[in-house]
């Protein structure tokens, strides 16, 4: 049988050990998932992307716009054509790269988006 100081000491470094590893695993948990064709901009941060047949539905980490009404007699936000509009000039039927975070709880995938400018 262990010495109980012994096992308090264990237990103390060990829970030290593992809040200084969360963080490592959540900088190495971020996953390039690569470049692909923006097909829709649902809002002024949602795109759905397409590599091939494979679609995609992508929610812009960092980015809170309006929300755009999908039922009749709702209105959206204000501002919620003006920001998906916006965001379409920039990104639709374009190539972006995508770098993950996980996923939302409506099974979007959360992630940066960057496109090449000439």
């Amino acid at each position: 049988m262990t010495n109980p100081r012994i096992h308090a000491i264990i237990v103390k470094h060990l829970w030290t050990i593992s809040f200084l590893l969360v963080p490592v695993f959540l900088i190495f948990s971020v996953c390039s998932a690569g470049q692909f064709k923006v097909s829709r901009v649902t809002d002024g941060d949602t795109i759905t992307v397409r590599d091939g047949r494979v679609e995609r539905t992508i929610r812009l980490v960092g980015i809170d716009a309006p929300e755009i009404s999908h039922k009749k007699r709702e209105p959206s936000q204000l501002f919620a054509q003006t920001a998906t509009k916006y965001l379409a000039g920039l990104v639709l039927n374009k190539t972006v790269e995508i770098k993950e975070f996980g996923q939302d709880r409506y099974g979007r995938t959360l992630a940066w988006i960057s496109t090449e400018q000439n």
